[in-house]
């Protein structure tokens, strides 16, 4: 069981890192579903996951100059504070609502990066303190720059992310990462890496909860956190050989994956 686990884990830090997702839509489902591990063990060791497959990318990423360290720190800020929002409107809200709430934004999320065109705002556009420099060999970039836009009501919106990710416990990569592609006008390749060095931060948070309260299974965690981290470093390779929009039009796909298992779960089939 460890060693498929292992395996399937390795698939997971491979999407978590490509797409800033962290795992963790794949973490949960497996373990539930098939090795019958309860709701809070699995939460769990993906939490552990997700930290291993920022560790594994984070580096690579940060030293690539493909993570936006400076932005990602204003966003976990407001990312963190969702969460805390997210956790006490769950209490309140039946778990089939918060599930086909996440879906539709999901639905939204995977048709919006299918047809949205990627546009970067340039230097000689609209320079500022954020403005930043990246390379994207793959996709015929080198040293250009981008402009974030749109910086406070972005932060604003990552609040949304936190306690959507709070609620349903998947992580909030999968609303963040278009957030800052589309809205915010941020490469998609630095919005996937950026996305993953902040995950990393949010999981460690609540892995440090559930060790606390005994909830980890030692096994499990070691090996999700093991193939996780060896996937995290093959998905940054891949990335680093996939152009930027092949990547969005196969994270749109991933996102209509993850509303159709969401959908799955609320009406009770998973």
């Amino acid at each position: 069981m460890l060693l498929v686990l292992l395996l399937i884990a390795v698939g997971a830090g491979i999407v978590g890192a490509l797409f800033g997702l962290g795992g963790g839509i794949i973490f949960v489902p497996v373990l539930t579903i098939l090795f019958g591990q309860d709701a809070t063990t699995a939460a769990a060791a993906s939490l552990v996951g997700i930290v291993a497959t920022s560790t594994g990318s984070a580096k690579r990423y940060v030293k690539k100059g493909l993570s936006n360290v400076r932005l990602g720190m204003l966003m976990e800020i407001t990312t963190t504070i969702g969460a805390i929002i997210g956790a006490i409107i769950a209490t309140y809200m039946e778990n089939w609502a918060l599930l086909v709430v996440f879906a539709m934004v999901m639905l939204y999320s995977g048709i919006k990066m299918a047809v949205s065109p990627e546009k970067i705002i340039t230097e000689e556009e609209g320079s500022g303190e954020m403005t930043f420099r990246y390379s994207d060999p793959a996709s015929g970039v080198e040293d250009s720059t981008y402009t974030v836009k749109h910086c406070k009501s972005g932060m604003a919106l990552c609040t949304v992310a936190g306690a959507v990710s709070s609620m349903t416990g998947v992580g909030g990569g999968s609303i963040k990462v278009p957030l800052m592609n589309i809205y915010m006008h941020i490469p998609i390749k630095v919005a996937s890496a950026t996305s993953n060095y902040m995950i990393g931060i949010t999981a460690f948070s609540g892995a440090i909860i559930y060790f606390i309260q005994g909830a980890i299974s030692y096994q499990i965690a070691a090996a999700v956190a093991i193939g996780a981290y060896i996937g995290a470093i093959l998905g940054t390779k891949i990335s680093e050989r996939v152009n930027a929009s092949a990547i969005k039009r196969y994270m749109s796909v991933v996102f209509f994956f993850i509303c159709i298992i969401m959908l799955a779960k609320a009406g009770g089939y998973l």
